[in-house]
């Protein structure tokens, strides 16, 4: 008994072992590998026509975000608690920083200035959207 039991284990291991080659051998053409590898989209780059032009836009970041945007969801992180000294928003600190000019001011935020890392780590920040940024809150002053 002990030996046909071991006789149907092997026979068992082997037909299973000949059923699962097959189904792999199916699952292994080279058009199901290449299905399941292919790119699921594209990468366009700014100024490449050939992605149309809603690519190129979302690629480009889309519209220039407004001073007021750019300080509440990026410099008023530390713009508003006055965070390593910065200059605190609606505040007189933006009084003799006005005086200096917005060239000035753009070109150190730009670069970073202090404790303030460049571009106050917006990165995704145009000059022009740290310009407005800028203006925003040298225009908190009228306020005080």
């Amino acid at each position: 008994m002990n030996l046909f039991l071991r006789i149907a284990s092997i026979a068992s291991v082997l037909s299973l072992s000949i059923l699962l080659s097959f189904n792999s051998n199916a699952n292994t053409s080279a058009e199901k590998i290449a299905e399941r590898i292919k790119a699921t989209g594209q990468v366009c780059m700014e100024g490449d026509d050939s992605c149309g032009s809603a690519a190129v836009a979302a690629v480009s970041g889309g519209a220039a975000r407004s001073g007021e945007e750019v300080y509440k969801t990026k410099c008023g992180l530390c713009h508003t608690a006055g965070v390593s000294g910065a200059p605190k928003f609606g505040t007189a600190d933006w009084t003799d920083r006005a005086a200096k000019g917005m060239d000035e001011l753009l070109a150190t935020a730009i670069s970073g200035i202090n404790a303030m890392p460049a571009k106050g780590l917006c990165t995704d920040c145009s000059d022009d959207e740290l310009q407005a940024a800028i203006q925003h809150m040298i225009l908190s002053l009228i306020h005080i």
